[in-house]
């Protein structure tokens, strides 16, 4: 059986695959080429883009020299979340890019953010894997539509560079803060990690197109979703919450 085709079956009845031995990719560019397997197995599109390895901490985990990408469905934006349907999903902070206007590997930062309204999001990182964070590899990462799992997105408004510049994300569970970081994190600024991704893209022959979104990256290492309330406060951006149930 392929690697696309067990990924596709895992995320369909909930099996788990082992850490370094069911999945045979061994660079980068081939688990690239299972998401678009996985994709077509399921007979979707990709509805937004979710970037990963963003800052140099999460990059060191998984032996990676660069971010790396994976595809969103529409399904997988959600607004609800039950821990019955997932394996261990993660909680992240993230701002969304939502792309108003094609994007060409020409456009600056500044140029990219003229074309975006921006949102406040937590992402929700989840892996077809047992025990997978930071347990599996960057080829299971990748191969594994960088390990989307669900985001619940928030207002999106305008935005310019400086508005996003260092700006402070608050992770609170049930009222209380658990954790705290920086749009720093995302590449030193959230535009530049969606400027990577335009150049990647372009890389394999595509852009981002009007009408999808970008997860750029995240502001905080991923907790472990439990039973509750998420929130996440975002300086300048307002907030996004979801409840979590059995």
């Amino acid at each position: 059986m392929t690697d696309a085709k067990k990924l596709y079956e895992a995320r369909l009845n909930g099996s788990i695959l082992k850490p370094g031995q069911d999945i045979a990719a061994d660079t980068v560019e081939a688990a690239y080429k299972v998401q678009k397997e996985i994709l077509s197995l399921g007979k979707e599109t990709a509805q937004g883009y979710k970037i990963s390895m963003t800052s140099p901490e999460t990059q060191r985990l998984f032996d990676s020299s660069e971010p790396v990408y994976g595809p969103f469905t529409g399904s997988q934006v959600i607004s609800e979340l039950s821990l019955t349907d997932y394996n261990i999903p993660l909680a992240e902070l993230e701002l969304v890019f939502y792309i108003n206007e094609a994007i060409k590997i020409t456009d600056t930062a500044d140029d990219i953010l003229g074309k975006c309204t921006v949102a406040p999001a937590l992402e929700l990182p989840d892996g077809r894997y047992e025990d997978w964070f930071p347990n599996i590899s960057k080829y299971e990462v990748v191969a594994d539509c960088a390990v989307a799992g669900a985001i619940v997105i928030g207002q999106a408004k305008s935005a310019d560079y400086n508005m996003l510049d260092n700006i402070s994300g608050v992770l609170k569970f049930n009222g209380e803060e658990i954790k705290r970081g920086q749009s720093s994190e995302v590449m030193e600024h959230p535009a530049n990690a969606v400027k990577w991704l335009v150049n990647k893209l372009d890389s394999q022959g595509k852009q981002l197109e009007a009408g999808q979104f970008v997860s750029s990256g995240t502001f905080i290492l991923p907790v472990k979703l439990e039973v509750g309330i998420y929130e996440g406060i975002f300086d300048g951006f307002g907030s996004v919450s979801i409840e979590v149930t059995k």
